[in-house]
């Protein structure tokens, strides 16, 4: 299933990180092991930010995404189920609509 993942990052200890130069290098290492469809850098709420695109076959692979961004960043990692247009086409949305109004 398409998951995506919504990593805030806290100033610190990424700041340190990019002074140091090391910070393309654990992203790498980071990305390369959790092979993302894509990813995105963005700024949210005045923070760094990275948003994945997942596919994942079970609930029980979370941890094994979000833990690199715990452990090395004190980030904060949101997972959000994601549907693509076949998918809301094939999910019976209209009968749900009749069955519930």
């Amino acid at each position: 299933m398409k998951m995506l993942l919504d990593v805030n990052f806290p100033h610190e200890p990424f700041n340190t990180l990019v002074k140091e130069g090391k910070i393309e290098d654990v992203m790498n290492r980071i990305l390369e092991e959790l092979k993302p469809e894509n990813c995105y850098f963005v700024e949210q709420h005045g923070k760094r930010n990275a948003m994945l695109v997942l596919d994942i076959d079970h609930a029980s692979q979370i941890p094994s995404y979000a833990e690199p961004f715990f452990l090395i960043f004190n980030a904060d990692c949101r997972f959000r189920i994601a549907m693509t247009a076949e998918d809301l086409a094939s999910s019976g949305l209209d009968q749900l609509g009749k069955k519930w109004l």
